[in-house]
Formats: structure tokens, sequence, C-alpha cells
């Protein structure tokens, strides 16, 4: 990580789309049981439906802001509402849910174990590289965003 970008490969999308094929390569060759209950489809769609607008609100927030939007990039401004007013990271946040939705809304329980190492090892390689180059880039202004906004989710506070 450096001032001038936070990494130099683009870690969250290589990790999500990893692990969802993992899931789905696992799925197929040693399937969970799972439940079938239609209302269980319903949630997973819901979730992957969410996932999805989630992504779509802060790609639209960042691309009005004149924000950088590739992970391995330097940021070009900081971006504190929409979406990024509950979440630091409202993409990978989105990402996470798309994973966990897929593994509900098609019954493939390997999705969801799939989801929560796509969000820790995103956390590692890129999330807090990102944190330290924001601060670099942005300093106090960051200092104080990270302060009212929780890294995964949450409420928006005021300081």
């Amino acid at each position: 990580m450096t001032a001038d970008r936070p990494n130099r490969v683009p870690w969250p999308p290589i990790l999500f789309g990893a692990m969802a094929l993992v899931a789905w390569l696992a799925g197929r060759a040693l399937p969970l049981p799972w439940p079938d209950a239609p209302a269980l489809a319903v949630a997973g769609w819901g979730i992957l439906a969410t996932g999805f607008a989630l992504d779509l609100w802060a790609m639209v927030v960042m691309t009005r802001r004149h924000a950088n939007i590739l992970p391995h990039r330097a940021a070009t401004a900081l971006v504190t509402d929409g979406p990024f007013a509950w979440s630091r990271n409202p993409i990978y946040l989105g990402n996470t849910l798309l994973l966990t939705g897929c593994g509900v809304a098609f019954g493939n329980a390997w999705f969801l174990p799939a989801a929560a190492v796509a969000a820790a090892t995103v956390t590692v390689l890129a999330i807090q590289r990102e944190e330290a180059h924001l601060a670099a880039r942005f300093g106090a202004e960051w200092f104080a965003y990270a302060a009212r906004t929780p890294r995964w989710f949450g409420t928006f506070r005021r300081p």
C-alpha cells in the first residue's frame, strides 16, 4: 500500500468471484443438505436483490461524486453519503449479500461459508489497505468519517 494506491491487485472482485466458483463447484461435487422450502428461495432472491441494489446504489453515488471505483486505484474522492453513510464498504457488503443470497435462493449451503471467507479475506487484503490509503489521502476528514460509520454495516451517527 502506498499513498498512490491501496493495492496493486484488484482483490475484491477476484476473491468474491473465486469464492462463488468454489461454492458452485463444491455444491455440484458434494451437495450439503438444504431444506426444500419455497419460502427460503424467496428469501434468497430478496437477499440477492438487496445485494445487487446496494452495489448499484454505491456505484451510482461514487460515479456522481467522481470517485474512482476500482479497488486497486487511488481514491479520487471520499464518499460519505448514500449507502456510505451506513457502511464504509457498501459494495463489499453488497457482494457478500449476493453470495449469501445465491446460497439461500439456490439451496447451495456452500455459498454461506464462501461469503464469510470472502468477507474476511477482503477485509485483510483490501479494506485494511484501503483504509490506510484513505487516511493518507484525506487525513482528518477520513478519521471523522471512520469514527461515525462502521466498516461493514450500521446506522448513521453524527459526531
